[in-house]
Order: structure tokens, then C-alpha cells, then sequence
């Protein structure tokens, strides 16, 4: 049996760590041994260990620790480690610098464009880390901006979609019992958005969309779940839109499926996107969804299918789909039926962790001569 150090220089809550979480405790446990590395305690410690994997902090605190690649060098070596998978830059640069001197494979994962690639050093330290290995991104979309913000040969990178659990739908009954919990009427019309309140995430443009939404179908409230900087200052405008009796904040929930079983549209007005786990996971609670044309988004939705695509940054376009689903019910269903058949085709947690194993297995067999890269 083959043990794996996942590493994450963030501790969450969001997209990327659900995935540390999910992968670590997801691979065939016939063939792997998983265990968790993390720079500081938080969500993602807690997450882990509530599945029953052992999770070490390894306390960092800027770039080029020595003390944490000590640290990390002696975890390996204690815990027997024969891969490394890290996530985000910090992780990535820091656990190929401890995996050549342990002379152990890594694979890296990048979630997301973020804003690593501003800086010329970033970039480097990406090259670098490429040069003996295989690198993977979670959409063609990230493949492609790799590709041409490092100049790593396009040959050099495959592509490796995240995955979610696949979820059993709610009844209608269950579905009218979440929405009597929440407050609303059973004939409330109900859109909903999953995302850390972060500009990057749109939620504004939602906001500006919602009055145009409400002239139209005027019964119709609005989730926004999650948490994040922006959480005042997006009170303020809906309450100068006059539409705060309609929007209703949140906050982090761990009850995401009861929510996602009250809409009847999910909504996603982001600006940039890996492959968003909130999205895979509405398409898999059969929801019909309205995001925006960036990132890996029209590699998981078929635009008139099982969902619509909409120009980022533009309130009118996304009102209009909005009200194109809740306006018709059964292309609504048809599309949320839709979109949990591809999920189930294509984005299971089971293929993820199949093909990741598939990825330690070529880089253990190779040990030590390179490192893989995932991005």
C-alpha cells in the first residue's frame, strides 16, 4: 500500500480544500493510505479528521520556510510517504522543494487563474516545477491559460475534472418541508447562489439583476450561501435596491443539499472559475442552472440543455435566463434531469479519485527520476 501526503496551504472553506477533503478520503484504500498536511488549522482540519484522516499542521508563515520543509521532510520520512499531491502555490513550490530533497514524486494541483500569474517569480517557480513533470488541469479552460501564461509545452498537461458525490433528489414533500424551515410559502419562487462572498464570485451582478428579476416574477427570493468580505458591503446595495425583503444572507451553511432542494434555479454570476464544485453539485441535485461564460463553466453545462450561459459582468442577460427557467417549469426540470445524467457520466468523485490514483501510480512507478504536476 502506497501512502499519500496531501498538502494545502489553505485551510478553506471553499472549492479547492472540499476537494483536499474529498480526494483524500475518496482513493481506493485497497492501494492508498492517505494523510493530510496543512499550513495552519482551520475548516479543512476539521473537515479531515471528521473522515477519519490523519492530519498534521505544519505551521508556515512565508515564503522559503526552512523550518516547515524540515518539518515536512521528517513527517515523510516518518510517515513513509511515496507521493505528495499539494494544492495552491505555496504548497506546490514548497512541497517540490522537500519532494526532490526526500526524493519523493509530487503531484501539484492548481485550482484556479487566481492572481499568480501577475507576478514574473510565480511563473518561474511554475517552469520549474514542470521540467520533470506531467501536469494536469481541472478544465480545458485552465489547460489552455497555463499554457500560455508559463510557456510549459501544451503536450506536457492533461486534463483531470473535479468530481462530487452523486446526490439523491429531495421529494417534494422533503423540498416543502426545507422551504417551511426557511420561512417561505410553498408558491415562493426561490434562486440560488453557492460562493464565498469574494469579488471575484459576481455577487453584485446578481444584486442588479435581481429588480429585473422581481418585475416579472415579483414572489421570488434569493439565497446567497456563503461568507466572505463582501458581506456588508452587498447588504448595503440590496437594501439601496430595495430589494432586501427578497435576499437572504446566509452565511457559511453545512445543510448545502437542503438548500439547493428549495431552488428552482441555480444561479452563478462568477468572473473567473476553475470547475466550480458548487456548480457540480447543483447539476447533481438536478437543479437547471444560469452561470456566466468564464473558466470551466461551458465544459460542465450545455448551454440550452441543461442550462444557460451568460456574458460575465452583465446584469440584463442574466435576469433574462433566470426568468426563462422560472417562467417555464418543465424546461426547467428537463434541464435539471439533464444536468444530473452528465454529472453522473462525468464528474463523479469516484472518476477523480480513480484517475488521480491512476496519476500516483505512474509517478510512484517512476520514483525518483520526476515529478508530476496537476493543475
Amino acid at each position: 500500500m502506497n501512502t499519500v501526503l496531501h498538502l494545502s496551504s489553505s485551510s478553506g472553506p471553499g472549492g479547492a480544500e472540499r476537494i483536499v477533503c474529498a480526494l483524500a478520503a475518496s482513493l481506493d484504500r485497497s492501494r492508498y493510505r492517505s494523510i493530510v498536511g496543512l499550513f495552519r488549522p482551520g475548516w479543512l482540519k476539521d473537515q479531515c479528521e471528521s473522515r477519519g484522516l490523519t492530519t498534521y499542521v505544519l505551521p508556515h508563515d512565508g515564503f522559503m520556510q526552512w523550518k516547515w520543509m524540515r518539518d515536512c521532510y521528517r513527517l515523510i520520512k516518518r510517515e513513509r510517504v511515496d507521493v505528495i499531491q499539494a494544492h495552491e502555490f505555496d504548497a506546490i513550490v514548497h512541497g517540490a522543494l522537500v519532494a526532490k530533497i526526500a526524493r519523493v514524486p509530487l503531484v501539484a494541483t492548481i485550482h484556479g487563474k487566481h492572481y499568480f500569474w501577475e507576478k514574473r517569480r510565480r511563473r518561474w517557480a511554475y517552469r520549474w516545477v514542470s521540467r520533470s513533470a506531467q501536469m494536469v488541469a481541472v478544465s480545458e479552460d485552465l489547460k489552455r491559460f497555463v499554457v500560455a501564461r508559463t510557456g510549459i509545452a501544451e503536450d506536457r498537461i492533461q486534463v483531470i475534472y473535479n468530481g462530487v458525490d452523486e446526490a439523491p433528489a429531495a421529494d417534494q414533500d422533503q423540498a416543502s418541508q426545507y422551504k417551511r424551515d426557511l420561512g417561505l410559502p410553498d408558491d415562493e419562487l426561490v434562486v440560488g447562489v453557492v460562493g464565498n462572498l469574494y469579488p471575484v464570485k459576481g455577487h453584485t451582478h446578481l444584486l442588479d439583476a435581481i429588480p429585473l428579476v422581481l418585475k416579472d416574477c415579483p414572489r421570488t427570493t434569493f439565497l446567497l450561501i456563503g461568507r466572505g468580505e463582501l458581506e456588508v458591503p452587498l447588504k448595503t446595495k440590496a437594501k439601496t435596491l430595495g430589494i432586501e425583503e427578497r435576499v437572504r444572507f446566509l452565511g457559511l451553511r453545512h445543510d448545502v443539499p437542503k438548500l439547493l432542494a428549495v431552488m428552482d434555479v441555480f444561479a452563478m454570476p462568477s468572473l473567473s472559475e476553475g470547475l466550480s464544485i458548487a456548480l457540480l453539485e447543483a447539476m447533481a441535485a438536478a437543479k437547471p442552472v444560469v452561470v456566466t461564460r468564464v473558466g470551466g463553466n461551458p465544459e460542465l453545462v450545455v448551454e440550452g440543455e441543461t442550462g444557460y450561459l451568460v456574458p460575465a459582468g452583465e446584469a440584463p442577460p442574466l435576469a433574462k435566463a433566470i426568468l426563462a427557467l422560472l417562467g417555464d417549469p418543465s424546461r426547467a426540470a428537463l434541464f435539471g434531469s439533464r444536468a444530473k445524467q452528465l454529472v453522473e457520466e462525468r464528474f463523479t468523485l469516484r472518476l477523480m479519485a480513480d484517475r488521480y490514483g491512476a496519476l500516483y501510480q505512474q509517478a510512484i512507478s517512476r520514483k525518483p527520476a520526476r515529478a508530476v504536476v496537476a493543475a
